[in-house]
């Protein structure tokens, strides 16, 4: 699978933008397909768990979309499996022998992925999800 070589831009994804976009840090269409990029975690976007963590992961988000501008790049399937729970294909973004995610790492907008979410939040900076438990 490589980008579309006839739209080879790519912007955010949004109701009528589905085909070459960006969903958050980690996650893009590529002629349609959803990709989740299998060599990072960066915040995330739609649910975060604090304001800092929304921060971060709209400039992850930003970021992905310059990289993928810049110029042609290549999916590699993920070495451990071809999709995740969700359905979404997974795939490691190269050009020219590096991986896009090792530039987000490199730049402090995503992690490596270890095969499980790490909180974005300090403790102290964390929501609470619901209304507190009466004793």
């Amino acid at each position: 699978m490589a980008p579309d070589a006839e739209d080879p831009s790519y912007s955010r994804c949004g109701k009528d933008v589905r085909r070459n976009c960006v969903i958050d840090g980690d996650t893009l269409r590529v002629q349609g397909i959803v990709i989740r990029v299998a060599d990072i975690d960066t915040p995330e976007t739609s649910r975060p768990g604090c304001t800092e963590e929304k921060l971060l992961g709209e400039r992850a988000t930003t970021r992905l979309l310059e990289l993928l501008n810049a110029g042609p790049f290549g999916l590699i399937a993920w070495k451990r499996r071809d999709e995740d729970r969700y359905g979404r294909k997974l795939r490691v973004l190269m050009r020219h022998g590096r991986s896009l995610g090792s530039i987000l790492i490199s730049e402090g907008l995503a992690r490596p992925w270890t095969g499980k979410r790490q909180p974005w939040c300090s403790f102290t900076t964390r929501r609470t999800s619901g209304a507190p438990k009466a004793s």
